[in-house]
């Protein structure tokens, strides 16, 4: 197992996946609460059982998998739904990322944890990514084709910008081209080699 974990957080559309899979280009591996909550909503799993015997058929796709961008404005729009979601998928995605870093051999891991702020076991150092509030809301919009009211409720609901970056160790403002990005990830890269002594 990786013994130097970065948790990497960010508000919603400030480009966590983009530079998470920077650090994957580079050998680097990510356990993503993204990847870890489609995982344990695939069909057949306990918790997509209970969404569908909650929510019914109508929350599903034609090829019966969940409609994230409909599930997401239900429970968005609805304090008790929104409640049920969390209690259903909250220890097996926590259970299905130390699974992924449990099996890690890069010289440090990165765990992507999409909402809440500050650090949590197992984090060494945590990395949070940042945009101006109006490209948050253009890179959502045009991304899960949602109404602009649909995402500034989703950034309402979030914890503020400032106190993700109060509690930073790093910070990268993800708001110029991808050549900028990629410049901050490979700086950040060789910070990490050296203080998880890999170098």
């Amino acid at each position: 197992m990786t013994e130097f974990v970065v948790g990497l957080r960010g508000g919603i559309g400030t480009g966590k996946s983009t530079v998470s899979d920077l650090f994957a280009a580079k050998g680097i591996v990510v356990a993503d609460a993204d990847v870890s909550a489609r995982t344990v909503v695939e069909p057949g799993k306990p918790a997509y059982q209970a969404i569908v015997k909650q929510f019914g058929s109508e929350i599903l796709q034609a090829d019966q998998s969940l409609d994230r961008a409909m599930l997401r404005a239900r429970i968005f729009n609805n304090e008790e739904d929104r409640r049920f979601l969390e209690l259903q998928t909250h220890r097996p995605i926590i259970e299905d990322l130390m699974r992924v870093l449990s099996e890690a051999t890069s010289p440090y891991a990165i765990l992507v944890l999409s909402t809440g702020t500050g650090r949590m076991a197992p984090m060494n150092r945590l990395l949070v990514v940042d945009a101006p509030a109006e490209k948050q809301l253009e890179r959502v919009m045009r991304r899960d084709h949602n109404s602009r009211e649909q995402v500034e409720a989703i950034l309402k609901a979030q914890p503020d910008r400032e106190t993700r970056i109060r509690e930073a160790d790093d910070l990268i403002v993800n708001d110029a081209g991808p050549e900028a990005l990629e410049v901050e990830v490979a700086k950040l890269h060789q910070l990490y080699l050296n203080l998880s002594g890999n170098v």
